[in-house]
């Protein structure tokens, strides 16, 4: 059963005037390239991207519940390298079986699965013509001791492309001392990807231990987030997933780098809106599409939580959500439901951009 308005509005609680009425002002909505069906043609028909790219990315965007609105709902899960699988699959063992991972993406109707180059490969025959395969090329291994904070590459293009991925996914921790190498590997990797015809997602994560003090946590900063964003625009990504800002002025309280006062008196306000739509204006204003991710699962706040998220990246201006450990951390059929509830955030007309 669809989410209606007024189930959205009590999800939002407290919180459902200041989001759902809010107009951006700073950066209006009629600067950005918003989301749409017409999205790959308006968009990318004008880029360097080869028409086998073009044919994905409208691959991506007419799959699942979403099909036709530009809207996106991937489902990750990479959590197992990344949180490790004991962390990530023991609330629901079911989920250490790759096959029900693809499973899960297809009954929650989303534009695309992304996972590891195992999971994808070892389903590709039964799967990757029914829903896109991303593959995350790189990933944070936690079993070294001392844990270190590293992305590494885990195989190479021709292998996704072997597996037919209509896509790419890499994260770059920005800000830390590894970031130069990650940059250049990454840049190169999706140089091939796009030469092969696959789009290209990029997680713009910033790591660094001085981006968190005593008062804030920066890593989840609108400011350096957003330039994470546009480095990572800068590098050719087809499609950015960051995480939702929770506050700003991370430049100014850690006192580096550059940036000007009108990011914070003229360009954002504190509504979390306002905030997202800093991060889709580095991406281009809207050219590429910016999807931020669901978070940890906190059991039974996920669907508000879940539910606030799109809300708040549909009304700044992005291109969906990206929602893993709320959806495959619970049965089957609530996982479903749970990216279902999600999506209909998107398919409801009466939540407009602010």
């Amino acid at each position: 059963m669809a989410l209606t308005t007024s189930k959205i509005v009590e999800l939002l609680g407290k919180d459902a005037d200041s989001l759902l009425k809010h107009k951006s002002t700073g950066i209006p909505k009629e600067t950005l390239h918003l989301p749409g069906g017409d999205f790959v043609d308006r968009v990318f028909s004008t880029s360097d991207r080869n028409i086998r790219v073009l044919t994905n990315l409208q691959r991506i965007i007419n799959t699942g519940r979403l099909s036709g609105t530009g809207y996106t709902s991937i489902l990750p899960v990479d959590q197992g390298i990344e949180h490790s699988a004991g962390a990530s699959f023991a609330p629901n063992p079911a989920y250490f079986d790759p096959e029900n991972i693809i499973k899960l993406a297809i009954e929650g109707g989303c534009n695309a699965v992304a996972s590891t180059y195992g999971v994808l490969g070892m389903t590709a025959r039964k799967f990757a013509h029914k829903i896109p395969y991303v593959v995350k090329i790189n990933h944070n291994e936690l079993l070294t001791y001392p844990n270190k904070h590293d992305q590494i590459l885990f195989g190479n293009i021709e292998e996704a492309y072997d597996m037919g991925c209509a896509a790419i996914g890499a994260t770059i921790y920005f800000g830390s001392p590894e970031s130069s190498r990650q940059i250049i590997e990454i840049s190169e990797a999706f140089q091939a990807a796009h030469e092969l015809g696959m789009a290209t997602i990029l997680w713009c994560y910033i790591r660094n231990p001085a981006f968190s003090t005593a008062e804030k946590d920066f890593h989840v900063s609108a400011d350096l987030t957003g330039q994470a964003n546009h480095l990572g625009v800068t590098i050719q990504a087809d499609i950015i997933k960051q995480k939702l800002p929770e506050n700003n002025g991370g430049y100014n309280a850690l006192k580096f780098g550059k940036t000007s006062p009108l990011v914070y008196s003229k360009l954002t306000t504190d509504n979390p809106i306002d905030l997202c739509r800093y991060q889709v204006a580095n991406c281009y204003m809207g050219r590429i599409g910016l999807i931020n991710s669901g978070g940890a699962s906190a059991g039974e706040t996920d669907l508000a939580e879940a539910v606030k998220t799109a809300v708040i990246n549909k009304r700044a201006g992005g291109m969906g959500l990206i929602s893993g450990r709320k959806a495959f951390q619970r049965p089957m059929n609530e996982g479903a439901g749970l990216l279902h509830a999600i999506q209909d955030v998107y398919l409801d007309q009466s939540i407009t951009i602010a």
